[in-house]
């Protein structure tokens, strides 16, 4: 028997308890999928709902596993940033499979970067990147005996021995994820999911992808499992999916957790008429960028069924923008949330504070495209190092000790920004009352005015090329 398992415990994380908004793990169910096709007997704990690591220990009490895999929701964005509550808790797990006498292999953002403090913790193999190919192989040679050498064995960090790690060969990522299994959406409570949907927002909402990857290079984000890789699945096979969803699971909404959704106008445009010619159609949300978002590309989307999407708009400051390398520019910002409106679709901002450099103007300009463009919501964050990026490269001599947020609401500056975290924290708050009310409070952001000297950080790094 194999237990999968994934370690995001909502109780965990104030912010997104008071949310709401939980989604199975639909990698690990992806996974559990393949395994079955393969003739493996497999369990899941979704650490979801459950209450901490001793639910955990239960399950394997009474399910006694030979391997466990803990794998996160590599989808989800909640992984990528690895709270110090969630790796607390994965460690733990890795920890309790280990003396169970289990074989234990990890999965995850914060494993792919950290693969040493897995081990340690009792963890037989790291799998770095996607777990599609290398899981299946591991439980395979697991399966013929639990002390099969691991070495030959593509995609997979182990200990050698002497307090290190070592690596084997790189692991061939899925071609053609048109091939792959639906996920083992059996293996989930879905009704706990749907009641907490219907208590919290009166209607119940579900995860699906469409693509893996992003193609682009922002220096801030991490990609420690796709990498730059964009793999995108056949318009016709996503709306089976959601064709089979309606049947199966009945959601009232989808969340479409691709990094970038649909990427080209012509697959958009394809998406929309294969969700027609179904009767597929299901409300959704999705996450793109500004310069993709021109007015066809909206007029498709709302024919399939967007009624929410969310831009990584970052700054209202240009100049931010092209120290972040992001590749867009305010004017695009503007076209595309007016594009949205245009055709009914809720246009949704995340915006980063504490990028290097960022100047109080800065901050205003953020402030006033805000104003003037008014998106129908907004996410607030501030700039997060994050292992591999060029941007964590530029700050990591300023890190300290503490490199990860307690929980997704922490917004702590773990480098010497141009402000302190609580005025950073002032600023989020601004903004969202900004994006609530409708109205320009003025005098709030005198009250910043008067205040930002005095909360300006002793050293601020300077982002490069400014």
């Amino acid at each position: 028997m194999i237990l999968l398992a994934n370690s995001f415990f909502l109780r965990n994380d104030p912010k997104q308890l008071e949310r709401m908004k939980p989604y199975a793990p639909l990698a690990t169910l992806l996974v559990a999928s393949a395994l079955r096709e393969r003739g493996h007997d497999v369990a899941l704990f979704d650490a979801t709902f459950a209450s901490g690591p001793d639910d955990f220990r239960r399950v394997l009490a009474e399910v006694r596993p030979a391997v466990v895999g803990i794998l996160e929701d590599n989808f989800n964005y909640l992984t990528k940033m690895c709270t110090e509550r969630t790796r607390e808790a994965t460690l733990a797990m890795v920890s309790a499979a280990h003396d169970a006498g289990c074989r234990v292999a990890v999965n995850g953002s914060d494993s792919s970067d950290h693969p040493r403090t897995y081990l340690d913790a009792g963890a037989d193999a790291v799998l770095p990147g996607e777990a599609d190919v290398s899981f299946l192989a591991l439980a395979e040679a697991w399966r013929e005996s639990p002390h099969a050498s691991l070495s030959a064995i593509p995609g997979l960090v182990l200990g050698d021995g002497r307090r290190g790690v070592t690596h084997t060969a790189h692991a061939a990522s899925i071609g053609n994820i048109d091939e792959l299994p639906s996920p083992a959406w059996d293996l989930v409570d879905v009704g706990r999911y749907r009641d907490a949907w219907l208590r919290a927002h009166g209607r119940f909402s579900w995860n699906i992808v469409a693509s893996r990857g992003c193609p682009f290079g922002c220096n801030w984000c991490a990609k420690p499992i796709f990498g730059r890789r964009y793999v995108q699945r056949a318009p016709d096979c996503v709306a089976e999916e959601m064709q089979r969803l309606k049947a199966d699971v009945a959601p009232d909404h989808l969340w479409f957790a691709d990094d970038i959704f649909g990427l080209t106008p012509r697959w958009i445009l394809q998406f929309a008429d294969a969700v027609a010619a179904r009767d597929a159609r299901i409300p959704f949300m999705i996450q793109c960028r500004a310069d993709l978002l021109r007015p066809a590309t909206a007029a498709a989307l709302a024919r399939a069924g967007a009624e929410e999407v969310w831009i990584g708009v970052e700054s209202g400051s240009q100049s931010v923008l092209d120290a972040m390398e992001k590749g867009t520019t305010v004017d695009e910002v503007r076209a595309a949330t007016r594009a949205l409106k245009a055709h009914g679709i809720r246009a949704c901002w995340f915006l980063q504070l504490g990028y290097p450099s960022e100047s109080w103007n800065d901050l205003l300009a953020t402030r006033d495209l805000l104003r003037e463009e008014q998106p129908h919501d907004i996410g607030v964050s501030v700039a997060y190092p994050l292992p591999g990026t060029k941007f964590y490269h530029n700050v990591q001599a300023q890190l300290g000790a503490r490199r990860n947020w307690q929980h997704t609401d922490d917004l702590a500056m773990l480098f010497n920004g141009t402000y302190t975290t609580a005025f950073y924290r002032r600023v989020r708050d601004a903004l969202h009352e900004e994006a609530r009310h409708r109205y320009a409070d003025d005098a709030l952001w005198r009250d910043l005015a008067r205040d930002e000297a005095a909360h300006r950080s002793p050293e601020p790094l300077v982002a490069a090329g400014r």
